[in-house]
């Protein structure tokens, strides 16, 4: 059975059989290279390149900033093409990328590999986007985009932890086989990927511009306070284990308890969330959910610093567990809002459009919210927690304008089209 079929009604992230199990097979392998590579990339490149710590922190800073320029043209082009077949090749070109950090000896030659591979990671995300929404057609995106969250998660924990082998015998060899591993999975996820039907484009209204989506200032203003809000992954990647070890009494050890229960909510929460966002309409209020939850998450985690220890630990681990919903919510709505706003033709674009946005807020988002929260102590955590709510109120405003545009009224005109399902009243 497909998505298409329907949505299969349990808690389990891994889909039924079809082209969605496919695709979350893909993903699986993909993301344990992902795993690898995030758990070993600063230490190989340190350790075994020789390379100092901040020049590795600049190169991925500055290939971060170039890769973004990638996600709208990449977009575009998984619109005008088959997303399956773009997908694999580019996984193909990202095994190559990965592979020739083995060749990697001075900071020049870091940073030209770096950028190939953040302008194929940037890219590659366009139209991976474009190709769940193939898959899964109009009525299951989000449900599949939810799933192979989920699946994502579970990958990227087993190859974190694979990677922790590497990182333990601390050897050229070591990392040697963890470049080649991450390599690795690139090939089998492009050759899973391959296994997937042709899926053929939209095509294009008469007159489409290939820019359109960067030129959709309604589309951009939700697409803009939905990347403020996902600055919050910032907060629970860097910023919490910042404050936990200099901020609280908890043990070291709480960093790796927060991720982890972070993480295990995620694989058996998100589809199940998932459901509720079945057009524009619920994307907006669960939006504004997100920011009421999230908000509520930033003003747990600061008192945690005025208790014992057991108490801090108790008040952690609550404060994760309600941003990881907040976390869910605002996934699963930004994932909603940025397909069902989309021209039904310029899917990958508007995805681009959109992973630009967030990359730029996610690029901003170290050195502000450091700032902010631990210097700002609790008023800092206040502040964020109020942007949070505000964000998420404005959202279902902005997607009544993004509904009510010119475009938006021909396509609603159009019976089972996506917009003649998701306009908001009034």
């Amino acid at each position: 059975m497909s998505v298409r079929d329907g949505m299969p009604r349990r808690w389990s992230p891994i889909p039924p059989p079809g082209q969605l199990r496919t695709l979350a097979w893909g993903t699986l392998v993909n993301t344990v290279g992902s795993g690898l590579w995030l758990a070993g990339v600063a230490l190989f490149l340190t350790r075994s390149v020789g390379l100092p710590a901040t020049s590795v922190g600049l190169g991925l800073t500055v290939a971060g900033l170039i890769g973004l320029s990638a996600s709208v043209p990449l977009g575009h082009l998984a619109d005008r093409r088959d997303p399956r077949s773009l997908r694999a090749l580019l996984q193909l070109l990202q095994a190559a990328v990965a592979a020739s950090y083995l060749l990697v000896q001075s900071f020049p030659t870091f940073l030209l590999v770096a950028v190939l591979d953040a302008l194929l990671v940037a890219g590659n995300l366009s139209v991976r986007a474009a190709l769940v929404a193939a898959v899964a057609g109009p009525a299951g995106r989000v449900h599949a985009f939810a799933t192979l969250r989920a699946v994502a998660n579970i990958g990227i924990s087993a190859g974190a932890a694979l990677g922790g082998l590497a990182l333990a015998a601390d050897t050229r060899f070591g990392y040697t086989l963890l470049v080649l591993g991450n390599a690795l999975t690139y090939l089998i996820s492009a050759g899973l990927i391959m296994r997937l039907p042709p899926l053929p484009p939209i095509p294009a209204a008469p007159g489409a511009a290939r820019g359109a989506a960067l030129r959709d200032g309604r589309f951009l203003a939700v697409g803009t306070v939905s990347a403020v809000m996902a600055s919050h992954s910032v907060v629970l990647g860097l910023v919490v284990p910042l404050w936990i070890a200099t901020q609280t009494s908890a043990p070291r050890a709480m960093v790796s308890a927060v991720l982890v229960t972070n993480t295990v909510l995620t694989v058996f929460l998100a589809v199940r969330i998932s459901r509720a966002v079945e057009n524009a309409v619920a994307a907006a209020r669960t939006m504004r959910r997100a920011g009421f939850v999230l908000a509520v998450a930033m003003l747990a985690y600061p008192t945690s610093s005025r208790s014992g220890p057991g108490g801090t630990v108790t008040l952690l681990l609550l404060a994760t567990v309600v941003y990881t919903i907040g976390d869910l919510f605002h996934a699963t709505a930004s994932a909603g809002l940025s397909y069902e706003l989309a021209m039904p033709h310029a899917i990958g674009q508007y995805q681009g459009v959109s992973g630009l946005l967030t990359g730029l807020a996610e690029a901003i988002g170290p050195a502000l919210l450091t700032l902010l929260l631990l210097d700002g102590g609790i008023a800092g955590w206040v502040v964020l927690a109020v942007v949070f709510a505000a964000t998420g109120l404005v959202t279902p405003a902005l997607t009544r304008r993004a509904l009510a545009r010119q475009p938006f009224d021909q396509v609603a005109a159009t019976p089972g089209s996506p917009a003649a399902r998701t306009r908001i009243p009034g």
